[in-house]
């Protein structure tokens, strides 16, 4: 019990927000990794996951290959980043140390939610809808841009949605090679047996993960251009495998 009543002072420190280590600077390094990871990673696999789904091929591949990436424990991928002579552990701009190798573990995790998601929306598109489409006279890019995007954008913004809440979380461990983010709190609390600042680091990327989560959630109804019903509720990000940190 006292445990969490530190944790709660701790919390209400004005301190523990201000400075190059406080809360807020450690949350806007974590947000700024995040947020280039993920459009990185959608900006990679996307426009690939929406063609392969568009032309109805490579499936197996779009599957597989995403379910290679979750296995692959993102903080081993790091660690070898680290450790090469590229890109290895110096700074990187506002990412700070470490910050490139950083962005490209999370990239990589980032991918197979999105790819997986966006392949599957295009391919689930009803077949009578598509030959309509076609009875209308719309080339295959009329097709795709009027009819198929905007009935896959549900499923789309699922893959993303869970991209996004992954990749926030897993940000964290940029701290175990002494990168930027809220995870430095953390760390750094629980090294110096400072237990109160490391649960409060915890909460904290715990909070904002749900914030996230709402948010994308919203953006993921507001997209959907099918109306939904009192039970109706749109589609769940596609899960193909178990996903490792």
């Amino acid at each position: 019990m006292e445990l969490f009543t530190d944790t709660w002072h701790y919390l209400l420190d004005a301190d523990s927000w201000t400075g190059g280590g406080g809360f807020v600077a450690r949350l806007l390094e974590q947000l700024l990794l995040t947020a280039t990871a993920l459009v990185a990673a959608v900006l990679l696999g996307l426009p690939l996951a929406l063609w392969l789904g568009h032309v109805g091929r490579g499936g197996f591949l779009a599957v597989n290959v995403s379910n290679v990436g979750r296995a692959v424990p993102t903080f081993a991928l790091l660690a070898v980043l680290v450790a090469a002579d590229w890109p290895g552990s110096s700074d990187f701009g506002p990412y700070g140390r470490a910050g490139l190798a950083t962005l490209i573990a999370l990239v990589l995790f980032a991918l197979p939610p999105i790819i997986t998601n966006g392949y599957v929306a295009v391919r689930e598109v009803p077949r009578e809808v598509l030959e309509a489409a076609d009875g209308m006279g719309m080339s295959a890019r009329q097709r795709f841009r009027q009819v198929e995007l905007p009935l896959a954008l549900p499923v789309i913004a699922s893959g993303v949605r869970l991209a996004l809440v992954q990749v926030w979380a897993t940000a964290t461990i940029a701290a175990l090679v002494a990168g930027p983010g809220l995870g430095r709190i953390i760390t750094e609390g629980f090294a110096r047996n400072d237990y109160a600042q490391g649960m409060a680091g915890a909460v904290v990327v715990a909070v904002v993960a749900l914030v996230l989560e709402l948010a994308a959630a919203a953006a993921q109804r507001a997209v959907d251009p099918l109306p939904r019903g009192r039970s109706g509720r749109a589609p769940d990000a596609v899960s193909v495998g178990p996903t490792t940190v």
